[in-house]
């Protein structure tokens, strides 16, 4: 089913209005879309798209700005941040200091937890350290016998990222397989084109050495598609991109234009695409886009909290689980299990941060 048929004319509405912040096409593509699919449903009266600078790396006070910008409409009632880039807390610190009654959801966190919480009501993240399991679990069926993994100081300093580093690593030898820590340039630092352009001249390099069963991943959004396009030539193995989806890296890197996000099209041509370049069962992802499930299940929810069914404190689960399941049914056509989990940092666990882990789709 194509995500751009998702009207709903039994929608429930609800009063005022609800922001969807996200990055730049350029950054990642989804959540713009994520954006616009929620316009389509409920009408552009009712969701207001922004979008953060490409460069927000340096642009701190763009964010506090924007923030505080949103807090002083009244109209706003609740507010989805994805990906919640560094400074979004102070932000967020900046705005609960006039706007107590907006419902605050952060999607992928860059900033310290202890940071974020106070201010946000939800916030989502994949289950990066479950995830440095499976993984290796998925890239060992599909034949790696090394793993490499690209990243740099800044996203190693999150401490989510380099969790999943060790998780990865301390799992790979548990299975006997070869373990590569491969420092790649920041695109943020360096440019984009530079670290896209040193990816695709590395990895042929990293394959000459370890061979063609060398799996390789990295956590930055610009470089999937450079590293998916690296991987196809060298034959190697690439078990799922930094942001789990179908379309985060695989259709630039494939070729594939004007798929529109529909889901069941778009894997059936990639699939044909990659059983002709002799890559069938190397590469894989996500079945659904954890961006785009992220900003719709919290635009859901937060519906609901606005409209007063579900508790002003806390979270409810079994409604979370539930506004996931549908956005899946929708664009899928059937159910995905989905495992939801609080976050817990120094032996404290945190109820409202939930972390999102789900299982394998083989192109």
């Amino acid at each position: 089913m194509s995500e751009s048929n998702s009207e709903n004319t039994d929608t429930l509405l609800f009063p005022g209005k609800i922001a969807v912040i996200t990055d730049p096409a350029s950054v990642n593509e989804e959540g713009v879309h994520a954006a616009r699919r929620l316009i389509k449903k409920y009408g552009e009266e009712k969701i207001i798209h922004i979008i953060w600078s490409e460069d927000f790396f340096t642009a701190p006070e763009e964010i506090i700005n924007s923030l505080a910008t949103l807090a002083a409409d009244m109209e706003i009632k609740a507010l989805i941040i994805n990906q919640a880039i560094p400074g979004t807390s102070k932000g967020l610190k900046k705005l609960r200091e006039t706007r107590k009654d907006i419902f605050i959801v952060c999607c992928t966190i860059h900033d310290p937890a202890a940071e974020v919480l106070p201010n946000a009501n939800l916030i989502f993240r994949t289950n990066e350290i479950d995830l440095g399991k499976t993984i290796v679990q998925q890239a060992k069926i599909q034949g790696a016998k090394t793993f490499v993994h690209y990243s740099f100081p800044r996203h190693m300093s999150i401490l989510p990222l380099s969790r999943r580093r060790d998780t990865i690593r301390t799992a790979y030898e548990t299975e006997d397989i070869t373990f590569v820590y491969a420092e790649c340039p920041d695109p943020n630092q360096t440019g984009t084109s530079s670290a896209q352009q040193f990816i695709l001249e590395d990895v042929p390099k990293i394959v000459a050495k370890y061979g063609e069963d060398t799996a390789f991943f990295c956590s930055n959004c610009y470089l999937q598609s450079s590293l998916i396009k690296a991987v196809i030539d060298c034959h190697a193995i690439f078990p799922q991109p930094c942001c789990p989806s179908p379309f985060h890296g695989f259709p630039e890197a494939l070729g594939i234009t004007n798929h529109n996000y529909d889901l069941n099209s778009f894997i059936g041509e990639a699939s044909g695409i990659v059983a002709e370049k002799n890559m069938s069962d190397r590469l894989s992802s996500w079945p659904v886009s954890a961006t785009v499930m992220f900003t719709n299940a919290g635009v859901e929810y937060a519906i609901k909290w606005i409209n007063d069914q579900v508790p002003k404190e806390g979270i409810d689960d079994v409604i979370l689980e539930k506004c996931m399941e549908a956005y899946i049914k929708e664009v899928i056509g059937e159910s995905v299990d989905v495992d939801i989990i609080p976050y817990s940092e120094n032996g404290v666990t945190y109820d409202n941060f939930k972390l999102i882990l789900m299982g394998y789709l083989d192109f």
